[in-house]
């Protein structure tokens, strides 16, 4: 080999030389197999390749053919050095092993930012862990043991309890509400989210509605349970804080005022307010007035503005620029600014600034308590996932409907539930019925359901049904079996005692060929299209087909309707993707 020849052996890229052993999937150190290989087509069989001084600068020189007679003394070409380490070469004779192509360089690039975006992947997967758990180091939790769930659900329905108090708590505070409030319960807003996500309902409940407070079993710091007495005919308000009431004992009370079942609850003070619209640097608002509180010291014009921090606070909690200065009026504002605060948090100026959603993160993990269902950062962010996937057009907000309590005399003070419009808006929340229109898909699913209630009907006498209790009170499967046969004809009936599970809504399963008997137990008990469920008969204790109908929780008795709301009433209500101006 020629001086050239060798300079460019001995400066090859060691990353050229590795190959990969197709025994072991390995790539191995092959310094000797990758030499440089010339461009000119190897000579045919016979003919001398060229050597000396007749090659080509580049080109390997080919050893001379063998001859009878040694050669002269110092004309020998000396074979190529071979590095420390290599392997010998192989004996004359032998084919050398062919190998695979070296990398090209893009390739070597690729190697290297392919191992460096691992590590990146890696350090960045630790640090969002890292930064999760500090996260949920920011949260508060509150067991309220039996009033909530223990977990979320994303394939369910789930109803929130938003509560505001009205506690002193943080600089600057010191002008709102109560001086001596242990925490009362000042804003009340029951969130339901639809199963299907197609919408939601946000029912603002009066902290001067008069009710009754049942018993309240609270959690102690010493892991004892301590049950605080109810009271009857008293603001709603006092279910939080008085006498050591915690959020659990305003989510049995909303149970207990309107029949819907609390699944969690989320607890902010004033400094929520500020924080939230801070890190979503401020919330748009509107006036059909101009406003200058002396109370709240709020001071805005009428048209647009944007308030965050101490203005956003003025703005929520001032009641005497209002309508007529009281709660109600004041209610409405704050569903206004609740209805902005959502547009705002899932416009796309938000979601797509690192810096507004990690200043949010870090905001609302410190500003909220919530009960243990929900009292991590990863299910914190499931709730929220879920709700973003509703359309604020179909995000609407209420107010339970009341009248002026006529205790109150000509000075009104508290109101009641109005008895002739709230049960029905309570039942269409319950049923989850949507208050706004919502897509065909889910008017197409009622539909369907509907239509299992159209047909002929069977006589009472030829019905077939087993009763299991799945959630009702305690005797119902044989209260309604003794119905059923003594009052309504249905002889062949039995119970079958409790079902294997319990259910939220009562059901009827049916075979195709029980439709007729399906239907015409569905218009004796009031059943609704949902409650039936097209499946299979099982056998009775005769050995013969029959229906299922469990009972379940919103089971009210023997003989009471069961038939579901499939449409909401009228209402006042505003929704979240409309600007309204307060006034």
């Amino acid at each position: 080999m020629d001086a050239q020849g060798r300079g460019r052996a001995d400066n090859i890229d060691p990353a050229d030389q590795w190959v990969l052993n197709p025994n072991t999937g390995e790539y191995e150190l092959r310094l000797n197999a990758s030499a440089p290989q010339s461009g000119v087509p190897r000579p045919r069989r016979g003919t001398p390749a060229p050597t000396g001084a007749g090659a080509r600068p580049g080109q390997r020189a080919r050893p001379a053919p063998e001859r009878d007679t040694p050669a002269p003394p110092g004309t020998d070409v000396p074979g190529p050095r071979r590095r420390r380490g290599a392997p010998p070469e192989p004996p004359p004779g032998r084919r050398r092993t062919r190998t695979k192509p070296r990398k090209s360089k893009a390739k070597k690039v690729l190697l290297w930012t392919g191992g460096s975006m691992a590590f990146v992947l890696v350090a960045a997967s630790a640090a969002g862990y890292l930064y999760l758990k500090h996260l949920e180091g920011n949260v508060s939790t509150t067991d309220v043991g039996t009033a909530g769930k223990k977990g979320f659900s994303k394939d369910e329905a789930f109803n929130i309890l938003i509560i505001g108090t009205d506690k002193r708590t943080g600089k600057g505070n010191e002008g709102y509400g109560d001086a001596n409030s242990v925490g009362h319960a000042d804003t009340n807003i029951l969130l339901h989210v639809s199963k299907d996500r197609t919408n939601a309902t946000a029912l603002s409940i009066p902290r001067d509605l008069i009710t009754n407070v049942p018993d309240c079993p609270t959690k102690q710091p010493d892991g004892s349970t301590k049950v605080v007495p109810g009271t009857e005919n008293v603001r709603f308000n006092i279910s939080l804080g008085q006498d050591g009431r915690d959020p659990g004992c305003t989510m049995r009370t909303v149970k207990e005022l309107t029949g819907i079942s609390v699944d969690h609850f989320m607890m902010a003070d004033f400094n929520a307010v500020k924080t939230l619209t801070t890190a979503v640097q401020g919330v748009d608002v509107c006036l059909a007035h101009p406003v200058n509180d002396k109370d709240s010291h709020l001071k805005l014009p009428a048209g647009k503005s944007k308030v965050e921090g101490e203005q956003a606070l003025a703005f929520v909690r001032t009641r005497h620029s209002w309508g007529n200065e009281g709660d109600l009026d004041r209610i409405k504002v704050q569903q206004q600014f609740l209805a902005s605060l959502m547009r705002k948090m899932s416009s796309s100026d938000t979601l797509t600034s690192p810096t507004k959603l990690i200043s949010l993160a870090e905001a609302a993990t410190k500003a909220l308590t919530v009960d243990t269902g929900i009292g991590n950062v990863s299910t914190l962010k499931d709730v929220a996932l879920e709700l973003k996937k509703v359309p604020t057009k179909n995000i609407s907000f209420m107010t339970v409907p009341v009248l002026d309590n006529p205790a109150d005399g000509t000075v009104h003070k508290t109101v009641i539930v109005n008895p002739a419009a709230a049960p029905d808006v309570f039942d269409a929340i319950k049923n989850d019925v949507s208050f706004t229109e919502v897509k065909k898909k889910e008017k197409a699913a009622k539909d369907a359901q509907a239509a299992r209630l159209q047909g002929t009907k069977s006589a009472a006498s030829e019905v077939r049904v087993r009763i299991l209790n799945g959630g009702a009170a305690g005797g119902s499967a044989q209260l309604t079996l003794a119905w059923l046969q003594n009052s309504e004809g249905v002889q062949k009936s039995e119970n079958a005692g409790n079902a294997p599970a319990v259910l939220s809504k009562t059901t009827l399963e049916y075979a195709p060929d029980q439709a007729a008997q399906a239907r015409r137990l569905a218009a004796i008990m009031g059943l609704s299209g949902s409650a039936l469920k097209p499946g299979k008969s099982v056998i009775n204790s005769q050995g013969l087909p029959a229906m299922t109908l469990t009972l379940g929780k919103d089971f009210k008795g023997a003989g009471e309707p069961l038939t579901a709301a499939t449409k909401a009433p009228a209402v006042d209500k505003s929704t979240a993707d409309k600007v309204k101006c307060a006034s």
